[in-house]
Order: C-alpha cells, then sequence, then structure tokens
C-alpha cells in the first residue's frame, strides 16, 4: 500500500498522473492531508472513481490518541498513540510561554540499549513513517485545540537510526503544504551516530541538534551507553565540532546526572575540557527514575556544584526542569510495552 501522507506535493501528484487521473487532483488530495482527514471517504470533492483507487492501492496513516495522561504537577501530557498496524508509541505535549512543544517518537522502541531508558529496555519493533511522525503532531493538536509551535524528536527512539524518514519527516513538516513548522522550530536529538551526524550537517537544515553525551569519557559512558563502543566520544565530539562549524548552530549536549556515576567535580573538569571552546549548551538532566535500572538523581547541591564548574570554565549550562514527572513523561521514561488493562 502507498503511504500518500509521506509524499509532497510534486511526489504526490507523479503517483496520480501515472495512474491516469488529472494532475489538479493533487492539489485536491493534499488539502484534504493537510485537514487529517482519516479516511479517502471524508473527501467530498474528488470524484468516486479516485476515492475508489485510493482505496485500494494507498492508506492514510494515523497517530490515534487512546490514553492521555494529563500531570498534576504543571501542564504537561503524555499521549499513548496506536499506529495503523497496532503499535503503540508515547508523545508529550509540553506547555511554555513561548506556546506549545511536542515530544515525539520516531521508532516503535529503540535499538541503543541505554541503561537509563526504559524504552531501550521495552525492545525494538520497527521504524516509524515520516507521516506517522506528522500524525503525531496533528491528533495532539486536535485534542488540545491548539496549534503546536515547536518539535522535538526525543521521544521513542534514535532518530538518525531512521535517518531518511527522519529527513523527509523535516522537509514535509517545515513545508507550506504541510504543518509548515519552521526548521529553527525543531530539535533532533542523537546519541551519538557519527556518520549520520556529519550528513546531517553537510545537509545546513538549521534546525537544532542535541547529543546524549551523558559522560565524560568512554570508561564511564560505555558503561550506560552501548553505541559508545561503536562511535566512543572523539568522534562524536569531532562530528558536533564539524556540526558547528557547517551551521554556524549552537549544539546542545544532554547530559543526565546519576547519582555516584557521573556527577563528581572530577567530570564535571574533564566534561569542560572535553567542550571547550565548542559553540554549545549543556543540558544537566537529573536522571529520572526507569524501573529496574537502579540510579538514583544527583541532589541539589551536586547539581549546582557541576553547574558551577562548568560555568567557571565557560562552558555555558542550565539544569532542565522536570515536567511531568508523575505521569512518566518525563526524559528516558518512554516506552512501548503496554498490559491490556493500560489501554
Amino acid at each position: 500500500m502507498t503511504d500518500i501522507k509521506s509524499m509532497n506535493l510534486s511526489e504526490l501528484t507523479a503517483y496520480l498522473t501515472d495512474n491516469g487521473f488529472e494532475k489538479f487532483r493533487a492539489k485536491q488530495v493534499l488539502s484534504w492531508i493537510q485537514h487529517d482527514v482519516s479516511s479517502f471517504d471524508d473527501m467530498k470533492n474528488i470524484p468516486a472513481r479516485l476515492r475508489e483507487f485510493l482505496k485500494s492501492d494507498a492508506y492514510l496513516a494515523t497517530a490515534e490518541i487512546v490514553r492521555t495522561r494529563r500531570s498534576k504537577l504543571d501542564e504537561t501530557v503524555k499521549y499513548l498513540y496506536c499506529l495503523n498496524d497496532g503499535e503503540y508509541v508515547e508523545g508529550v505535549l509540553m506547555s511554555y510561554r513561548h506556546g506549545r512543544s511536542i515530544c515525539i517518537s520516531t521508532q516503535v522502541g529503540c535499538k541503543m540499549g541505554c541503561t537509563f531508558c526504559a524504552t531501550g529496555k521495552s525492545g525494538f519493533s520497527r521504524s516509524l513513517t515520516a507521516s506517522e511522525m506528522i500524525a503525531q503532531i496533528c491528533s495532539a493538536e486536535s485534542d488540545c485545540g491548539e496549534r503546536i509551535s515547536n518539535v522535538v524528536l526525543m521521544g521513542m527512539g534514535e532518530p538518525f537510526d531512521n535517518y531518511d524518514n527522519v529527513i523527509r519527516f523535516l522537509r514535509l513538516v517545515s513545508s507550506e503544504d504541510s504543518l509548515n513548522i519552521g526548521m529553527r522550530h525543531i530539535t533532533i536529538s542523537t546519541c551519538g551516530i557519527v556518520p549520520r551526524m556529519l550528513e546531517f550537517a553537510d545537509l545546513q537544515l538549521q534546525c537544532g541538534l542535541s547529543v546524549s553525551l551523558h559522560a565524560p569519557n568512554d570508561e564511564a559512558r560505555s558503561r550506560t551507553m552501548p553505541v559508545n563502543r561503536r562511535y566512543p566520544i572523539a568522534q562524536v565530539i569531532e562530528a558536533s565540532r564539524y556540526y558547528v562549524e557547517k551551521t554556524n548552530r549552537r549544539i546542545t549536549f544532554e547530559y543526565a546526572l546519576i547519582d555516584g556515576e557521573n556527577d563528581s567535580d572530577a567530570a564535571a573538569r574533564e566534561l569542560a575540557s572535553l567542550l571547550k571552546g565548542m559553540l554549545c549548551h549543556v543540558n544537566l538532566i537529573p536522571v529520572n527514575n526507569v524501573t529496574g535500572a537502579g540510579y538514583r538523581k544527583s541532589s541539589i547541591k551536586r547539581q549546582q556544584a557541576f553547574v558551577n564548574i562548568l560555568s567557571a570554565q565557560g562552558i555555558n549550562a542550565t539544569v532542565r526542569r522536570t515536567l511531568g514527572s508523575d505521569i512518566e513523561a518525563s526524559c528516558g521514561q518512554l516506552k512501548r510495552n503496554y498490559m491490556k488493562g493500560d489501554v
């Protein structure tokens, strides 16, 4: 079946004309796609013959919200989406002064196996299409009744392990033919897939890049992030500097502060030395509770000491405000395995 919601206008036009339909029908179909219809029968101004063809040859990717959890601490909302094939992913809607932001998933599960992340513990099924990523945004907009202005690809999955679909998503979602969300309002998070980081830098798309670092050296990073054995820190930092050089944009490093694991003064000094001279920001994240991980977040005193050391060395750093912790919507808490009663 053909995934027409992952097509741009020229691709949709070629698809329809190749199958014997008039060129102008593509804009009509695209208009209905922009209105997020879930059935070809809802496309009222196209002929029955075209509707029947689409029903037999194509499908409309959806991300149906089957469970909604709303935080009592803030305005964060966690969605459980069901995809067309019955797979589940989670997404998180957050409210800020500048508007609504959504954290979406790019894969059903994750292969990376980071020890502090619930997603990796739940296994991997498949990658998402561009249309399934867009569908998460559309469903959330319908639920909250507001336009979503910022998107972060920090949900389930490693975006650069689904590189081609993610790049297609970026081009589609920023297009006037789709949601028209500017590239500068989109951020991608990666655990450090170096070849893809370099390719992404060469595209110069002007969206944000966030690198999950979580340790200042290979020994410590390999204990929590298996990917480091393939792409060690030196390669990740080199690729990060290349991104800054090519795009002239500041890069963000995510660093989960784990009590007794990576939060010492020595670790802070080593991290500062590693990042010296780079246009970057360090986003410190007190590690969140993940069943079976056994990690504890650093104390507030330790968090501040870490920030102070980085700042004294000229490294811009802040501690991320935790949102949605009471509904397991914080960093590292999304998962793909559900009990029957959950949905």
